[in-house]
């Protein structure tokens, strides 16, 4: 009995360490992740915070290199140098605002982040020095090119209306394009169209005032929606589906001929168009 006892409590002491052992270590993969996620959010602040950094490096080095363009325009003469002056100036100012903007940004990260240091601040310092000598540099320039009587916001109200000139022009030039190729399109458009007798006098094509009178092509009101539109620089076959036919508008002989497919078809191809279609830019043509 006392055996049993011994191993009773032997065996309750083990389940206690086990139990305490499984707390511990619970304890410390809590303390584990709880870390973990403390440095994954330090990276991201940090990436965020160096992504913003480039961003401005980068600003910086574009409003130095819009700085040098302008230095090079200054020696130019005339209106070209003139507008990239006005052009180049125009885009340092939209990079200064864009980089006072990140600069704020920056600060922003700084002031939410639980990364605190000197260092970032000084980081932040520098780049505000930075912007304020930039400033004075533009000033400076600006000051430089009113001395030479080029200032900037004249030459931009200038530039803005060259290229509002240059969009009417533009504009002008379309609107005169599309009636030319409208004009030319007319020029080489023509109308065909082939039926039997009976079928041509039923779209008033093929008329006749009288029973012994000769029959008149194209005479009064004709249905014109009866004929098929094209191109005479592009179409020179019509296939006329029949084994006879009859060109019944004028056209000159020499600029076209009649022929078969091997069906016995015929072909109406068109050898020299200017010629053919001098005389009428309607073709009627009777088949059975």
């Amino acid at each position: 009995m006392r055996k049993l006892f011994i191993f009773a409590l032997c065996l309750t002491a083990l389940a206690s360490c086990n139990e305490g052992a499984k707390k511990t270590e619970n304890a410390a993969r809590a303390e584990r992740d709880s870390l973990n996620q403390v440095i994954a959010q330090k990276d991201d602040e940090i990436n965020d915070m160096m992504t913003t950094l480039i961003d401005i490096e980068d600003g910086f080095r574009e409003i130095t290199d819009a700085q040098n363009r302008v230095t090079l325009a200054k020696q130019g003469e005339g209106t070209n140098s003139k507008q990239r002056i006005a052009e180049n100036f125009q885009y340092i100012q939209s990079m200064m605002q864009q980089n006072k903007d990140l600069i704020a940004k920056l600060q922003q990260q700084a002031r939410e982040s639980s990364i605190k240091g000197d260092k970032l601040k000084k980081i932040i310092a520098s780049l505000q020095e930075q912007m304020e000598k930039k400033d004075l540099q533009i000033a400076e320039m600006q000051a430089q090119l009113d001395l030479k009587d080029i200032h900037i916001n004249e030459l931009n109200n200038e530039i803005n209306t060259m290229q509002d000139d240059a969009r009417a022009m533009k504009s002008e030039n379309d609107a005169q394009a599309q009636k030319l190729q409208e004009q030319d399109k007319q020029l080489n458009t023509a109308w065909f169209v082939f039926g039997t007798k009976d079928e041509l006098k039923k779209q008033q094509i093929l008329t006749k005032d009288g029973l012994f009178s000769k029959s008149k092509i194209l005479q009064g009101n004709f249905n014109r929606e009866y004929f098929t539109k094209i191109d005479i620089r592009v179409d020179r076959d019509i296939k006329l589906y029949s084994k006879d036919a009859k060109v019944l508008t004028s056209h000159p002989a020499s600029s076209y001929r009649l022929t078969a497919d091997a069906n016995k078809q015929l072909i109406l191809r068109i050898n020299d168009p200017i010629a053919f279609w001098s005389t009428s830019k309607y073709l009627v043509i009777q088949v059975k």
